[in-house]
């Protein structure tokens, strides 16, 4: 949308109709110390259209953009061939225009379209139901957190230190305002997974127990014994997929009797964006639905027999029920929901395991080649697209090094977790079908040749 600025005497009207004499006066509400004393420094007032369009293209240029180097970057975000297909359908008018569904019956499409992706997110994640989506993962395992908590009366959540950083992060803003206690940790670099210490850590204040799988290293646990402790103290478990992909290969977390799996959706359709907008998922038991937050897409039959959709459950909060709100989110992410829907029927099941399997035998030869070079060590022995390595050196300014290279080498654990020394040398490297055997080399022999 371009910006088209107000003449003065426009603004002169618009002031007059509002009855104040400048503009300044509409922020007398604002305090003194808050407001700008000036223009914006280093800005320039004004250019004109043609001089910003070529100042803001070469601002553009600097960035190394995911497609024209070798790409390795992930934790939570990944890049993966979205098919051309995927674009084409989810820009058709119908589709943009009514994308979330306020006269739900109206919107028959939207409607059938949702109530596929659910039974899609419902599969993938082993659950017994799906909601239409959330905001992202992070916001969803929040959402999961809150649920847990009208479910158990309970207040306290134990977070597993393999749960991303960034999604903790929001747990704890959000938790500001609900009161809820969360217990938090910060991961070691090795290849165990913190599940002991977690069984060990339910008590009957626990609501719910959060964990990430795969984790934030890459790592890969049989969560049943987790979710036994917890059943066991009347406690849920919260499992958090952050790379939906890996479900074409590994078990689902329902099928490991979690009671709610939450997830980030990117993978399947949606692309890097610059990170976002993105697309939640969000499944559970049956026996929690009327506590899930978002929408519930229904199928149904009219008077005359003929199937429709409906809005089983809708977001309360929205209308007059306020006091009854299982959430402060009151949409969904309608177009990228169609776009991850697409992307998985294009797919299809076995499409899905295929495209499994080429990114985990993508990641053991890269592993494999990476680990030889001298002083590097494979951390996650076992993992399914994304490992970690521990360098002999620092990895932030090696991977910067390898940035101005043209080289996107993976997410160094120093910038998740800043201060942590222990994590300072983790670099956690993720690949997809995307990546080229000829990327591998190239990440290998600049790595051979930095730490050399």
């Amino acid at each position: 949308m371009r910006y088209l600025p107000l003449t003065q005497p426009d603004r002169d009207a618009m002031l007059g109709v509002i009855g104040v004499a400048t503009i300044d006066d509409l922020f007398v509400d604002v305090p003194e110390a808050a407001r700008l004393d000036g223009p914006i420094h280093g800005l320039p007032m004004h250019a004109s259209e043609m001089a910003v369009e070529r100042h803001m293209t070469a601002l553009a240029r600097k960035n190394l953009t995911a497609g024209e180097a070798p790409f390795f970057l992930g934790c939570g975000a990944y890049k993966h061939h979205v098919p051309a297909s995927v674009d084409h359908l989810i820009q058709r008018g119908e589709f943009l225009t009514a994308y979330t569904p306020y006269q739900p019956e109206i919107a028959q499409g939207t409607l059938q379209m949702l109530f596929e992706f659910q039974t899609q997110v419902a599969r993938l994640l082993g659950t017994d139901v799906a909601n239409a989506s959330m905001y992202d993962g992070s916001t969803a395992c929040w959402e999961a957190i809150g649920m847990a908590r009208r479910i158990t009366k309970r207040g306290k959540a134990i977070l597993s230190s393999g749960l991303h950083p960034h999604y903790v992060s929001v747990a704890k803003t959000m938790a500001k305002f609900t009161g809820d206690l969360l217990e938090t940790a910060t991961p070691t670099l090795s290849a165990e997974t913190d599940l002991e210490t977690l069984i060990a850590a339910i008590d009957k204040d626990t609501s719910c127990v959060v964990v990430q799988y795969p984790d934030i290293l890459g790592r890969i646990a049989d969560l049943t014994p987790l979710a036994d402790a917890c059943h066991a103290n009347k406690a849920l478990l919260i499992a958090v997929v952050t790379e939906p992909v890996a479900l074409g290969a590994i078990k689902a977390p329902g099928e490991m009797d979690a009671d709610i799996v939450v997830g980030e959706g990117q993978s399947l359709g949606v692309g890097l964006q610059f990170g976002g907008p993105y697309v939640g998922l969000f499944g559970c038991k049956d026996k929690y639905v009327r506590q899930m937050p978002g929408r519930l897409c229904g199928e149904t039959y009219d008077a005359d027999g003929r199937r429709g959709f409906v809005l089983t459950l809708s977001t309360r909060e929205q209308h007059i029920r306020r006091e009854k709100a299982t959430s402060n989110i009151c949409t969904n992410s309608g177009l990228c929901a169609l776009a991850f829907s697409i992307h998985m029927t294009l797919l299809g099941e076995k499409g899905l395991r295929t495209l499994a399997q080429i990114n985990h035998r993508g990641a053991v030869a890269a592993a494999e080649r990476l680990s030889k070079v001298a002083g590097v060590e494979l951390v996650t022995p076992a993992f399914f697209n994304e490992f970690t390595l521990k360098l002999p050196v620092e990895a932030r300014p090696v991977v910067r090094t390898l940035a101005d290279r043209g080289i996107l080498a993976g997410v160094s654990l120093g910038r998740l977790y800043p201060g942590e020394g222990d994590l300072a040398n983790g670099l956690v490297v993720a690949v997809t079908e995307t990546t080229s055997a000829e990327d591998v080399e190239t990440l290998a022999a600049a790595l051979e040749e930095i730490l050399a």
